[in-house]
């Protein structure tokens, strides 16, 4: 039944594209550029004045922005298990933040969306930070194949760093080895220090960013990250060449794909602690190296559309700009982001931020362009997740999708695009590290790891300062019984 529902969508789909006088675009190209640990009100288009995001307000000025997107999850590695399988991460288990040596999380026989859009002839490549682990057994080997890992899971191409910025090792991942390792020279990872090098403990007055917690064993370029490595040394990258790197190689991908039609994941790292933009952007904003690296950010949506433009593929592009999570600020790194906030707010009129499962954690920058199908300027207040762009990318190209593949991911073809009778989504799941909310229209249900339970009303309480369990207990116990059903879902 799902699968008949899903083609009469995808029919649907195709209809309502030829009836918009644009029925040649049945498989537009894909972007989805997922920025990291990006609030709500850190971009000028959702109401920052404090730094500057020309490029990606663009973005939101040419095509549509949604003022109820979310990510899945308040923290990094289960949103991305969950955009990229449709499946919420809680149902399956060791999808918290990944370890240095995580192996692949998501297993090779998961039908992702990636393999979905492959099957549709797309060429598929994602660019950025992965932190969904590589290889199997006991943990990756850094110095062989990394498998399984991306190219396994529906990509055609990969540029990686490997983990968290922050976390070990500070290298580059292309398609299934470390570039540029020096044989002479083998990586080692792991969870203690092998030969009592120097750490952010012991060395601590040799560091040029200081830790506020953790982030203090091996240090790299001048930085303290979580866990030990060694060797690997003509391998290893710099903080403040990351973003540089990830524009390179998706321009130059672009660039070799641009004639068939293809997917690109640009995932980002900024802002993710430890934040060292570029030089060049270093002291652009008052806000301290948080706010830089956003500018930085926004210079890399630019490129990115600016190489669309100098290749004549913008009309039929689709963009999709998120963000992994909400915003944080001291996490784990005396960069001055408490300090220099001023009267900043980075997760907007919004509570909590990233760990939590209030709406600052998941209710992130939304932004779609689609030149020849979204009309620009629009403004959208439907719900949608990045859960459910892979079965609505599926739908748009006339793919179909697996039975029992993408099993929490809805499509919501008519609400990406911004079509003036889309429904959006009925409930959103926010999962999170501290307890997990589910928003019904303006009603949300928050239930915290020690069972304390909350109501609130979005309507006349977006920030989720009072609750209202105890005046609403029917509402209480529908949203309790409805999330009940989505958690024991098959």
């Amino acid at each position: 039944m799902k699968t008949l529902l899903h083609a009469l969508t995808c029919c649907l789909m195709l209809s309502m594209l030829a009836s918009d006088g644009f029925a040649e675009t049945k498989k537009p190209n894909i972007i989805v550029i997922m920025a990291d640990d990006l609030g709500y009100g850190d971009v000028g288009c959702y109401g920052s004045k404090a730094i500057p995001t020309p490029h990606i307000d663009a973005l939101a000025s040419d095509g549509l922005r949604f003022t109820s997107g979310y990510c899945s999850t308040s923290t990094c590695t289960p949103t991305r298990f969950a955009f990229l399988t449709g499946m919420y991460a809680f149902r399956q288990q060791g999808t918290g933040i990944a370890p240095p040596n995580a192996t692949s999380i998501i297993k090779p026989t998961t039908e992702t969306f990636p393999k979905v859009l492959q099957n549709a002839g797309y060429k598929t490549a994602v660019v950025g930070k992965w932190h969904l682990g590589l290889g199997e057994g006991e943990g990756p080997d850094w110095n062989g194949e990394l498998k399984p890992g991306p190219l396994e899971l529906g990509f055609d191409y990969c540029f990686l760093l490997p983990t968290t910025n922050d976390r070990v090792p500070s290298v580059y991942v292309e398609n299934h080895r470390v570039r540029d390792l020096d044989p002479s020279d083998p990586l080692w990872v792991g969870n203690k220090n092998p030969d009592g090098q120097p750490t952010g403990v012991t060395a601590r007055d040799t560091l040029k960013l200081d830790w506020s917690h953790g982030h203090n064993n091996t240090i790299h370029n001048g930085i303290g990250r979580i866990g030990f490595f060694t060797g690997g040394h003509a391998a290893r990258w710099r903080d403040e060449d990351l973003a540089d790197e990830w524009v390179k190689k998706s321009k130059g991908w672009i660039q070799a794909n641009k004639d068939e039609p293809f997917f690109l994941f640009f995932a980002s790292h900024d802002t993710h602690v430890p934040r060292m933009p570029h030089e060049r952007f270093q002291g652009k904003t008052s806000v301290g190296l948080r706010g830089d690296a956003i500018v930085q950010l926004d210079w890399c949506v630019g490129e990115l559309v600016n190489q669309l433009d100098e290749l004549d593929l913008s009309d039929n592009t689709l963009i999709v700009f998120c963000s992994d999570n909400g915003p944080v600020l001291d996490d784990g790194y005396q960069d001055g982001a408490v300090e220099k906030l001023g009267d900043h707010l980075p997760a907007g009129p919004y509570r909590g931020g990233k760990y939590t499962p209030f709406e600052g954690g998941t209710r992130t920058p939304f932004i779609v362009k689609w030149p020849a199908v979204v009309q620009p300027g629009e403004t959208s207040d439907k719900m949608i997740t990045t859960t459910d762009l892979g079965a609505t990318f599926a739908a748009i190209v006339g793919q179909e999708v697996p039975f029992g593949a993408l099993p929490d991911s809805e499509v919501l073809t008519e609400t990406l695009l911004g079509k003036a009778d889309a429904k959006g989504r009925d409930y959103v799941v926010e999962e999170s590290p501290r307890g997990i909310g589910l928003r019904v229209g303006k009603w949300k249900l928050v239930r915290l790891k020690n069972n304390q339970i909350s109501l609130f009303n979005l309507a006349s309480d977006p920030g989720e300062t009072t609750d209202v369990a105890k005046e609403h207990p029917a509402k209480l116990k529908e949203l309790q019984t409805l999330l009940a059903k989505i958690e024991a879902k098959k």
